[in-house]
């Protein structure tokens, strides 16, 4: 399932889950642009949430986001792996696989 972060959401509560990749992205940003149509194929298999680095400066900056695309990997509330710029959909399958 592919999110895109509101107000109204709790992102502490939203990376608990076994497994979620949170992609730190801006609407300006070309390669965040390419990457929507990855993620959002990998969305039907795996839960997704995008965070605009501009609207969640904190969030952000509380994970020392400097280049983005930025995609973190949470398990259970905890970081377990990053990949910064665009990944290709295989890349991103096969990542999230090795994750699990």
């Amino acid at each position: 399932m592919l999110k895109i972060m509101s107000k109204e959401d709790n992102f502490d509560e939203l990376i608990k889950a076994d497994l979620v990749l949170v992609d730190f992205y801006a609407d300006w940003c070309g390669p965040c642009k390419m990457l929507i149509p990855n993620l959002e194929k990998l969305g039907e298999e795996y839960e997704i949430l995008k965070v605009n680095v501009d609207e969640y400066r904190e969030i952000a900056m509380k994970y020392a986001i400097m280049s983005i695309p930025a995609l973190y990997a949470f398990k259970k509330g905890e970081v377990v792996d990053k990949k910064i710029g665009y990944q290709e959909l295989e890349e991103l399958k096969e990542w999230m696989e090795s994750l699990k």
